[in-house]
């Protein structure tokens, strides 16, 4: 029997006590799952609640799907410590850990660049070009997208730009096709989610250095054994056809382990705290 087919098994033999287990307890134990609000909310409903039900339904602990109404207050809750689970970026993953010891758990295979995108007809072909020009971002402390990508325009590039911060990544494709803004801050995984119509009027102009992507993490307040069974349940999501194309809507297609040392704990060096906004009560 080979390894991959026996970690197959482990993991549904531990689905099936965890949820043996949850009923006979008879009580249903709920966690909150809070979602970075990359996206509109309806689209993060869409293609979130499925996932979220069948790992309830799998391990007997129920999992709720919460999206803060914008990145600011997203953070703001990490900062109090209120998610359970939290699907986040990887600044915020250090954010999250150095708060409240969030812990990483799992993580799609294919790291994260961000982007700088023009409109394929645009006046702007090199990086100089948009010197003065006003440049929209999903929302301040999007990592690849506008944290990290504003720290290198300004420190590393020289560039000099009015930043307009436009909530979501849809609306920076949108308003950088209509040219209300010069330029866009996205990430590769955004724009690869795009329609063809879309990604067909757009053109890359730059890209940040890459990083491991967006972790799954768990507050260290969660009891292990229901870690365990929903890291367990996630991965044999890769199993099935069903389960696969849940992991790929929302960005995960190619699950591995997340480890804070090996694959954020870097972040904390590159001294971009003076670009992270903080919410305002």
């Amino acid at each position: 029997m080979n390894l991959r087919r026996l970690n197959f098994i482990r993991s549904c033999v531990l689905v099936a006590f965890t949820a043996f287990y949850a009923a006979a307890s008879h009580a249903e134990t709920t966690y909150n799952f809070t979602v970075v609000p990359q996206f509109k909310p309806a689209q993060l409903q869409k293609e979130w609640s499925p996932l979220l039900e069948r790992i309830s339904r799998e391990t007997g602990f129920k999992l709720k799907l919460v999206i803060p109404a914008n990145t600011l207050k997203f953070e703001g809750e990490i900062s109090k410590g209120t998610p359970d689970f939290v699907f986040l970026n990887p600044y915020q993953a250090v954010l999250g850990m150095k708060a409240h010891g969030y812990i990483p758990l799992l993580r799609d295979k294919k790291p994260l660049s961000g982007i700088l995108v023009v409109r394929k007809d645009s006046q702007y072909k090199k990086l100089s070009d948009l010197d003065g020009a006003t440049i929209g971002f999903p929302s301040p402390n999007a990592f690849g997208a506008s944290l990290y990508m504003r720290a290198l325009l300004t420190d590393d590039q020289k560039i000099k730009f009015t930043p307009r911060y436009l909530n979501n990544h849809n609306l920076v494709f949108r308003h950088v096709i209509l040219g209300h803004v010069a330029a866009g801050g996205t990430v590769n995984a955004a724009l690869n989610d795009e329609e063809a119509e879309v990604k067909n009027q757009l053109t890359i102009l730059y890209k940040t250095p890459e990083s491991a992507s967006h972790p799954i993490a768990v507050n260290p307040r969660v009891p292990d054994q229901v870690r365990k069974a929903v890291v367990a349940s996630l991965m044999n999501m890769q199993q099935d056809v069903e389960g696969r194309a849940m992991l790929a809507d929302v960005r995960l297609p190619n699950l591995v382990d997340a480890n804070y040392k090996n694959d954020y704990q870097q972040l904390e060096k590159l001294n971009i705290e003076k670009y992270f906004v903080e919410e305002k009560e």
